[in-house]
Formats: C-alpha cells, structure tokens, sequence
C-alpha cells in the first residue's frame, strides 16, 4: 500500500470516529490479516478479558478510557511486562489524546488523536519496517512525493502530450508549486501562507485559480510593493528566475485545487531531503518510474565514495590538520611557551587561505538527472563552511569577523537532458542552501546568510550531454581547480537506441571496435578532453564492463592517449539506493586526473584501500597494457575451436521426436546423426540430433524423401540470404556452412578428452558450467567452443576460480552473462606444474564430474538459476564443496600464500601475462 493510502485511511477513521471500531479499523490499515482482526473482534484471540483492553499477541496492547490516559498506560504497561506475549506496541486513548509505545526501539508517542494520520510511520514495524528502515527511507519524502503524483496525475490529463509548450507549463508550474510549499514550512513565507492564499482568495471550482497564481507569481519576481494588491503584499522577493516567466494558463479542476491544499496542509515540507525527494519527484513525471517512488535514488554513502577520494577527504584533510595544529598551539601558548595573539593570526590566516581555495573551486555533474551528487556535494561543504566559522570564532577571541560566503551556489554546474529534472535539480539546491542557511544560523548567530533573493546556480542546462560543449556550460581555465563527476547512463552495446549508438560512434570517429563501446564511455572520453592539460579531475560510477573484455582495448588507449591517469578506483561492488527494496547493480568507481599532477593512487577494495604506484583499466595494480588474442594459447596448450555454425533454417537439426520419427521410418539413417549441443543445451540437458553428412554420405541417401525436404530446406534458406557466403554456401546445403577444423581431417583416438564450454552463461552464477563430450558421436554448435584432445586437469583449471576471474575480466559480457572468447583461453597463464599437481586437480576435477552425474540433474539445477545473484546457497551443496576444494589446490598452483580476494588473484594473472607477453613469448 502506498504511503499516503495509509495516511488517507488514518484520517477517515479519525474523522468519522467509532469508538468500538477504531483499534481493530486502525489495525486493517496495517500488514494485520482480516481473519485475524475478525477473531480479535470475536474476541478468540484478545489475550485480555477486560473491557475496552484488545491484546493481540505479539502485536499490541491497547486501552480505550474515559478519565487518565496516562494512568492507564502504566497499567498496561506493568500488564504487558508481567505477560509473555510481549506486545510491540501499547497504545491507550480517550479519544482525545493518544499515548503509544513501541516496545522494541522505547520510541513515545503524546499526541492529540487528530494527529495521528501524520504519525503513521511510528507503527510501520507491522509491516515490516523498522526504525533504521525509517530513518534510511524518510516516509515524508515518499509520502510527498506519492501526493505530488496524485496531483501529476491529475493535471497531466489535460496536457497535450505533443506539446512542447503545454508540457513546459506544467513542468514550471510544478516547480514554483514546490518552491512554494517548501517556503512557507521554512519561514521564507509566512507559516501556512501559500496554501492559506489559495484557500481564501480562489472559488472552490478551481475556475479563478489560474488567476490568482498569475499574480501571485508575478509579485514574486517584483522588488517593489508598491501597487501590489492586497492579497499578495506580504509575500517576498523571490528572485533567481524561477518566477521570471510569466505562468501559462493550466486546466485546474475542482480536485486539482483541493489536492494542492492538502500538499500544503498534510505534509511537514521542512523535513524534506532535497536529494532524495528530487529523485522522487522526478520519478513522478516518468511512468516507468511511478512504480518505484523511494526505491531508485542513490545513497549518500556511495554518492560520499565518490566525491571523497575525489576533493573532499583532502579538503577535510587540511581543515583537521589547521584545527589540530590550533589545539595544540593554544594548548603550548597557555603553558607561556608563545604568544597568543600571533597563533591567532597564522591560524586564521590559514583557515582564510582554506576558504579561499574553496570559494575557488567548481563542482560539474555532466549527467545530474535531479541533481543527487550535486546537493550532497553542496551539503557536505556547507557542513564544513559551518565547522569553519566555528573554529574561526573560537580562534579569533573577541575579535570581530567579517563571515564571507565561503560556498555558494554560483559554483555548481550540471547538464542534464530531461527539463523536468534538470528543473527539480536547481530546486533542490535552492532548497539545500536554505536548509544549510537555517544550520549555519544555528551554529553561529553572526553568520547570517539570507535565502532570499535566490541566487542562481553556475549552470544547469537542459541539454544532451554527448552534443553540448561542456565548457559552454561550465568554463574554466587550466589552473582551475574543477571536479566532474556523476553516475551518467549505462546502456550496453546492444541496449543502446539508433541515436545513442550514433552519439558514440560520433564521439569515438575513426577508432576501431567503437561499436562495442558502452553509452557511458562518452562520458569518459569527453570528461577526460575536458580536464586534459588542467588542474581538473574527474570522478564516475560505472558498471564494471568498461573495464572488461573487448571495451578495454577500444576505450582505454583513447583514454591514456590524452594524458589522462587513474587516481583512484573502487572495485566491483552493489550500488544500492536509500530504500528498503531496492534494486541495485554491481559498479565500479573510476576516478580521473592528468598524469602531470602525481596524485597519490589508491585502489579501494571492500572496506579496505591501498596505495599503489598505478592503476591500469582492469583496476588493479600494474602497468598500462591491454590484454591481447595472440591467437593461440600462450602456455602452449591444446588449441581452442569454436562451434559448427550450421546456418540452415532449421533444415539439419532435429528435435528429440524429428529424430526418432525419422530413424523409425528410415533406420539406415541413424549412423549419419551426432548429437547435437549448444552452450544451452549443455547446461539445461536438452537433446537434439543433427544430420552429419561428408559428400560421399549425401550421394548415398540424397534420394531419402527425409533428406530431400532437408536438403531444399537448407537450399531456400542460403539462397534468400543478403550474404553472399552463405549464397555459395547452398552449393553444399547437405554440410554445415562453417565446420570446426577439427571435423575437416579424420578424427584420431586419444586417450584425451574433449572439453565444451559454453560461449555464454550467467553471470549470477559462481561458475561457468563446462565438461568433456565425445568428439565421435557429438557435434558442437557455434554457440560452445572445444578443446580437442585435452588433459582432464586442463578442465580442472578452467573449472577453477582463478580461471573464473580472468574470464570475468577479460570475457566481458553479453548483456549481463558472462561471454566466453578465444581471448580468454588463448591469454590465460597457465603455470608450469609437476606431474604430481596435474593427478591433484585432475582427481578434484573427476569428483565434481561424478557428483554432477549421481544428481541427475541439469548443470543448470546443480549451479544455480540465473537469478541466483551468486548465491551460493542456491548452488549444490556437495559441489560447490568440491569446486572449493579444487579452487585451492589450483591457487596454490599460483601462489603458495592464500589469495585475499579475486582482484589479488586477477592481479596476480595480469602480471603472469605481462611477464610471458614482455618475454617476447606472445
């Protein structure tokens, strides 16, 4: 149930009060069961046989009264301690006021019962959230952001979709609308003011309401109260163009105008985050969105992880190093070792040379949707700006200060391609900044900062971020000191629209492979053109395939060319949202600066960091190279083939019945039949069967009516191909268009296997399912590859983690899943090992292989669905303990010290690659 659903439920129970009916009415509007409020009214499960007591088990201990509430609710406090149900909650009335508890967390509630609707979340813990879930989600930022869209929704109905102009004056007038609510809750109007206006000055159908806000915000934008009338005189200047334009008529109705006033009159709109609630509101105006109010914003602590390595751990940095340095002066001066007065002043003057620097520096979101990473960059300087004036008055004595603005809005710039959101981001900074206006006050008097008139912010322009020159929208010379950063888009190759593969392809001109390039690295590239040969550093969120398989060799060297370096970078990890179910993804974190400024680089991992002498595009430590295809195996190992591609329309293949329908009517055709398996059908146990066929095998069956109706089927489909290979391809339409060399000369024993890996597989699960197969009676389709005549410890490797993380790494992805490359196989450093090591792990390997066939399940049931979120739980028991098993005996293979972790282990393999490649050897 949406936030407000429970509000609104609340305050019709409160308003058509029924006092025999109220608790168990009360208790509907929760996660509490109808057959279980329908036994509690029946009195089968009230624990308490007195009158006017309901004790539910587990759940509540509730008193209605007619004198003293409070002496009540001692009563049923000592009730519910001697008890063992231990209710959560107690909760005494007379219907006037309410005294509830909430046992868990020793939280009160002394409220008037007319209250109660706008203390709904106290009892969220019935529906399963707790008071962190409270804190971390803020219920008023939902439950704002879910009126909003009653309102959105209402209004957008009369709005002309095609309309460029109708939607811009909706889109305004939202703005001045928030704006408005949020001043009057804050003192920037008077209390209630907005609201209050449009309640006694506007007909209740609405029909003048148009009116009254095209005057209202013209004298917003006015300095002078002469000749403003009446109604509107004791509103202020508001300034900052938000109401320079002049309003455009919307089509309000009468439930339009009531939902506003119950915007201004329901809601506290001084407790509202502006990071989080822009984020919402912004979801508002998107229906795909609409469904996840509170569920998509980005965190403060991971928008901290990237502006902290960024700029502000060093500005803190030097502000601690200044306050220290003071303590301790002060500290000598009292002891009569120096004199007072010049202390003051060199740490005054150091914190002057501090504030000075901040004032100096720009902050640049080129993707700032709502404006998230800005507001929070904004709040955490303000807090510092705060913490400055604080020591300041603490070193200055009886000094008189002069409080300058250290940070101001002038310094944010962001660019964003939706104008509702690039809107709502300069809102919420307005927002933030009278917020931090309010605190600053609070910390130190003299320090006044007035809200009013706006001020406007740097620049936030409403434009496509790949197109626009980013130093139109935020200039700067080389010695500035600028930071970018953000969460831009992600999008694949293969999820990107026509228009943002062009956009790429545009930026990336003449560079091989761009195709392959994910939509962020754009903003890569134009963020590192835009810091080169400057004081400027650049920080981005990012899912981690940028920095994997074929994306490596395309991005990164038109990266390093520009003289661009990393300076820091956080390994994979789940980016989550502020909400309680939330959807999250794992990212990376890269952060940019020019190699001419040394920055100190440093890889974060977990909740653990080092410092390192370079970070190379697979975010570990070591030098800049990309990994290369030398076109066979390095470590000399047997060669890896891809699968046969058939491209036949289905004229060679045969399900399970095809095949046994065709050999029960012709059995002489079943010695040309091979299994036939893909990477799918190998994990899921599927069978199909293919028609294998040499020449001399068609010129003896081609007269097989089965074969004929196959062999047209195979001929149609080749000849009506744009390709002109697979046209000449129906010269042989009794043969695969494309045969694994293998199949090519006759096959020979060994008392070798064959191993099949599949080309894709999920990358939710904690390995890739591979195995051997009989190279005579099996064929390969081109979605598996083979190795031939292999050694059972080879597939112990390939089975292994370290072998894992170089295909993570490495392979990159096919959407999601993991993809399988000759590249991976053919660069991967296998370690010279004695006779002794290759039994270990090829008797680890035959024990995997045997629980895999004692289950009688698919590889697919054995590892894990796809949606198993490398679970390992959802893995076999007995055979995620034997891959265990065996990952260590192959990591000792590597390193006879335990790994720390997969980026150890994939540093480890980057340098045993770089050694065989600066060999010469590939």
């Amino acid at each position: 149930m949406a936030v407000i659903e429970v509000e609104d439920k609340i305050i019709n129970i409160v308003n058509n009060i029924d006092k025999d009916e109220f608790i168990y009415e009360f208790l509907k509007v929760y996660d509490i069961p109808n057959a279980t409020i329908t036994k509690l009214r029946k009195g089968v499960n009230n624990l308490s046989k007195v009158s006017n007591e309901v004790h539910l088990k587990n759940k509540l201990y509730f008193k209605f009264v007619n004198n003293s509430v409070f002496e009540a609710f001692v009563e049923i406090e000592k009730k519910a301690n001697d008890s063992s149900s231990n209710p959560r909650y107690l909760m005494v009335t007379d219907f006037v006021t309410i005294l509830a508890k909430d046992t868990k967390t020793g939280e009160s509630l002394d409220i008037q019962l007319q209250e109660l609707p706008f203390h709904f979340d106290f009892f969220l813990a019935w529906n399963g959230i707790e008071k962190v879930d409270r804190e971390r989600e803020n219920p008023l930022d939902i439950k704002a952001a879910e009126r909003f869209a009653r309102l959105f929704d209402v209004l957008n109905k009369e709005v002309d979709s095609d309309s460029d102009k109708e939607r811009h004056a909706l889109n305004l007038f939202l703005m001045r609308l928030l704006f408005c609510l949020f001043a009057e809750d804050t003192a920037i109007f008077s209390k209630g003011q907005f609201t209050n206006g449009i309640k006694q000055y506007t007909e209740e159908d609405s029909s003048d309401l148009n009116e009254y806000l095209a005057g209202l915000f013209r004298v917003l934008d006015l300095r002078s109260r002469d000749d403003v009338k009446a109604i509107y005189r004791n509103f202020p200047y508001v300034n900052g163009q938000l109401f320079a334009e002049p309003h455009k008529p919307i089509i309000f109705s009468k439930k339009a105008r009531q939902l506003i006033i119950e915007c201004g009159e329901l809601l506290d709109w001084s407790k509202i985050n502006p990071d989080i609630f822009g984020s919402m509101i912004q979801a508002v105006a998107t229906e795909d969105n609409r469904s996840h109010l509170g569920m998509h914003y980005t965190s403060v602590p991971n928008i901290i992880k990237v502006i902290n390595p960024l700029f502000l751990d060093n500005i803190k940095q030097q502000f601690k190093e200044i306050e220290d340095s003071w303590n301790e002066a002060f500290q000598q001066a009292n002891l009569g070792k120096k004199k007072i007065l010049d202390i003051r002043n060199k740490h005054l003057s150091r914190l002057t040379d501090l504030s000075q620097r901040i004032q100096n520096m720009k902050f640049f979101d080129p993707a700032c949707g709502s404006g998230n990473f800005l507001i929070i960059t904004y709040k955490e300087l303000r807090q510092l700006e705060i913490e400055i004036y604080v020591l300041m008055n603490e070193i200055s004595g009886a000094q008189m200060l002069v409080y300058e603005p250290i940070v101001t809005l002038s310094q944010f710039y962001g660019i964003e391609i939706d104008e509702f959101a690039s809107d709502i981001a300069k809102l919420s900074l307005w927002i933030a900044e009278h917020q931090k206006n309010l605190e600053l006050k609070q910390a130190v008097t003299e320090a006044v900062r007035p809200t009013l008139p706006l001020k406007a912010a740097g620049d936030i322009r409403c434009a496509n971020a790949l197109e626009i020159d980013w130093l139109e929208c935020c200039p700067h010379e080389p010695e500035d000191e600028i930071y970018i950063f953000g969460n831009p888009p992600y999008f694949g190759h293969s999820l990107q629209n026509s228009i943002q593969k062009k956009e790429i392809r545009d930026i990336f001109k003449g560079v091989k492979g761009n195709g392959y390039l994910d939509y962020i690295s754009g903003w890569f590239y134009k963020g590192a053109q835009f810091i080169k040969n400057t004081k400027g550093e650049m920080a981005f969120v990012s899912t981690n395939s940028i920095c994997q398989g074929e994306q490596v060799a395309v991005l990164w060297p038109e990266l390093f060319s520009l003289g661009i370096n990393i300076k820091f970078a956080y390994t994979s990890f789940k980016w989550n949202n502020s909400a309680r179910k939330n959807a999250a993804v794992y990212v990376v974190i890269i952060g940019m600066s020019n190699t001419e400024l040394k920055k100190e680089k440093k890889i974060f991992d977990d909740d653990s960091s080092k410092i390192v002498d370079n970070i190379n595009a697979y975010l570990v430590e070591g030098e800049n190279f990309i990994v290369e295809d030398p076109g066979y195996q390095i470590s000399k190992l047997p060669s890896i083939l891809f699968g046969n591609k058939p491209t036949d329309g289905g004229g060679l293949i045969f399900s399970k019945d095809e095949y046994e329908d065709a050999i029960s009517l012709f059995p002489e055709l079943k010695k040309y039949f091979k299994s036939y398996v893909g990477g799918k059908d190998y994990i899921n146990g599927n069978s199909r069967s293919v028609l294998w066929l040499a020449y001399e095998d068609y010129e003896k069956v081609k007269n097989n009516p089965i074969i004929i109706n196959r062999i047209d089927l195979v001929k149609k489909f080749r000849l009506s191909s744009d390709t002109k290979s697979t046209n000449k391809a129906a010269e042989f339409p009794y043969a695969f268009k494309q045969i694994s060399p293998i199949y090519k000369n006759k096959l020979r024993k060994t008392n070798l296997i064959s191993i099949i890996i599949p080309s894709t597989s999920s990358s939710n699960r904690l390995y890739v399912p591979m195995g051997t197969f009989d190279k005579f009676k099996t064929i390969l389709s081109n979605s598996a590859y083979g190795i031939y005549d292999a050694p059972l410890w080879l597939l112990g490797i390939l089975e292994s983690r370290m072998h894992m993380v170089w295909l993570g790494t490495v392979g990159g992805r096919l959407k999601t899943d993991y993809r399988y490359t000759s590249l991976v196989y053919n660069s991967f450093p296998f370690p010279d090992i004695s006779k002794r090591k290759k039994n270990e792990i090829r008797d680890c390997m035959l024990e995997i292989l045997d629980i895999r066939e004692e289950s009688g399940k698919s590889l697919g049931d054995l590892y894990g669905s796809p949606r198993a979120l490398k679970n390992p739980k959802v893995m076999d028991e007995n055979l995620l303990k034997a891959h265990q098993i065996l990952d260590g005996v192959v990591d000792k293979i590597y390193k006879q010290s335990d790994f720390k972790n997969d980026n150890e282990r994939l540093e480890y393999l980057l340098n045993s690659y770089k050694t065989v490649f600066m060999k010469g050897e590939i």
